[in-house]
């Protein structure tokens, strides 16, 4: 695999060549020839060589992440995140030293082979070595409760509960190259807030209030509001008589008017 890497960065670094020169040729010099073809693999890869695209790598084990790194390092290039990295713990100060990020499970070993080695540790020991690191989840389900998932590096490592907290919010955002905007609250971010009832990585917090780009998105005060919304929402229902406290059949409704057919972002209606 190391030698695959390789014969397809130096394919890539020669594909450029070719291209660069042809782009310093004057207009007079190119006729009669044939510009470049252009292949959107080499593409890719020469703009990793540049630093013009960033790589975010699927990797488990100790072995290949090593072997990235080091073909990276004689490139001349960087990994910028590793994801699962269930094996991070036995490389955090290589990965350290190279500049590399970790986005990893929280607590998920020995589902498969390449997870054998794998430990609940795993980001507390990679934080501790340096290395920004984020816990994440291709779960559907899961990954709406990462906020539970930042909690588990408390217990499996003493990660402090702020440090914790940025492994689903700034550190994940670094990783992007998108925290000047996201993954922290403060002036001039994109206002992308929740309001909990209690602290979010305990199991009894609920998500009050939700908003997204400054915009209220959704709001919760709690079962007693909850039961209200529904009762509201029942007694604007066309075939509820409030005055009665009792539903009316369709004939009794009478038709009902159709709603306006509005398409999201025009304005139009």
């Amino acid at each position: 695999m190391e030698q695959a890497f390789y014969d397809a960065f130096h394919q890539a670094r020669g594909y450029q060549q070719e291209l660069d020169r042809w782009n310093a040729m004057k207009p007079k010099d190119r006729t009669g020839k044939a510009a470049p073809r252009r292949d959107l693999r080499m593409e890719a890869l020469a703009e990793i060589l540049s630093g013009e695209r960033d790589i975010s790598c699927h990797s488990y084990v100790q072995s290949e992440i090593a072997m990235l790194m080091h073909v990276a390092d004689s490139m001349r290039f960087k990994v910028n995140t590793f994801t699962h990295i269930l094996e991070g713990y036995k490389v955090a100060q290589a990965m350290k030293k190279h500049g590399a990020s970790g986005s990893t499970f929280s607590d998920w070993w020995a589902y498969k082979f390449e997870v054998n080695d794998a430990i609940p540790y795993n980001a507390a020991l990679m934080h501790r070595n340096g290395v920004h690191t984020g816990i994440n989840s291709d779960d559907a389900e899961m990954s709406r409760r990462l906020n539970q998932e930042a909690a588990k590096a408390v217990k499996y490592g003493g990660v402090s509960a702020e440090e914790a907290w940025k492994m689903v919010t700034l550190n994940p955002a670094r990783m992007l190259g998108l925290d000047h905007r996201i993954g922290s609250v403060q002036s001039g971010m994109d206002a992308d807030l929740v309001l909990w009832s209690a602290d979010p990585m305990s199991i009894d917090a609920r998500a009050l209030t939700t908003w997204v780009d400054g915009a209220l998105l959704r709001r919760s005060e709690g079962p007693r509001a909850a039961r209200m919304d529904r009762c509201r929402a029942r007694s604007d229902h066309p075939r509820h008589d409030a005055g009665q406290g009792r539903w009316r059949t369709r004939a009794q409704a009478g038709p009902r008017t159709p709603a306006p057919l509005v398409l999201r972002g025009s304005g139009r209606r």
